[in-house]
């Protein structure tokens, strides 16, 4: 082994294990000797402050120790209460009071697209879904019989009593003997749409 390498030059020695170590805290309790190892919160309006205790007289600040010391019953019902919000500022619906009496800001373009076929997102889609909504009334729903009888003349519950006058005129028109020589084949047929035009007219619909 060459002692003289260059490598030796570059060797660290670990620290002694006997060199001191830094010291612990002393105990906050007047007269007391022991180290300090153990926190204890100094308590309200001091928060985020400790006391360093040892293990007795830790144990003998945790077993008074009372938070709402010194406080009423109406403060430590409003200190309850408040706790609830993260002890955070509150306003009413529309009353921010930062933003009172100041106008909203005009909102910053996104950086991203999304597809909106509908318009639901856009305030005007919703303006003219709501708009498309008011221009057309509902219309009352229809019983059996009159969707039955709606069907036999070939329309549906969109028809209105022009459209099941003429439907009707045109029916009985094709289907009465008199319009088929004397063919009294369709006669039941004709006597289905002639009860179902009688109960169209009984619904208030021709």
């Amino acid at each position: 082994m060459d002692l003289n390498s260059r490598l030796f030059d570059s060797i660290r020695i670990k620290p002694s294990c006997d060199e001191p170590k830094s010291a612990e805290p002393a105990c906050d309790t007047p007269g007391c000797t022991h180290p300090g190892l153990y926190r204890a919160p100094k308590g309200r309006k001091a928060e985020g402050q400790y006391w360093r205790f040892c293990i007795d007289h830790v144990r003998a600040y945790n077993a008074a120790y009372n938070y709402f010391d010194g406080m009423n019953d109406a403060a430590v019902q409003a200190y309850q209460k408040d706790a609830i919000i993260g002890h955070r500022p509150t306003w009413a619906m529309g009353a921010n009071g930062a933003a009172a009496g100041t106008k909203r800001k005009t909102e910053p373009p996104r950086d991203w697209a999304y597809v909106d076929p509908l318009g639901i997102l856009r305030a005007e889609g919703v303006g003219e879904t709501a708009r498309r909504a008011k221009a057309e009334p509902q219309r009352p729903r229809l019983s059996g019989a009159v969707r039955r009888a709606l069907d036999v003349l070939g329309l549906d519950e969109t028809a209105d009593p022009a459209a099941i006058k003429a439907q009707y005129k045109v029916l009985v028109k094709r289907f009465h003997p008199d319009a088929n020589g004397g063919d009294r084949s369709f006669e039941e047929r004709l006597r289905d749409i002639i009860r179902a035009h009688d109960t169209l007219r009984a619904a208030g619909l021709c």
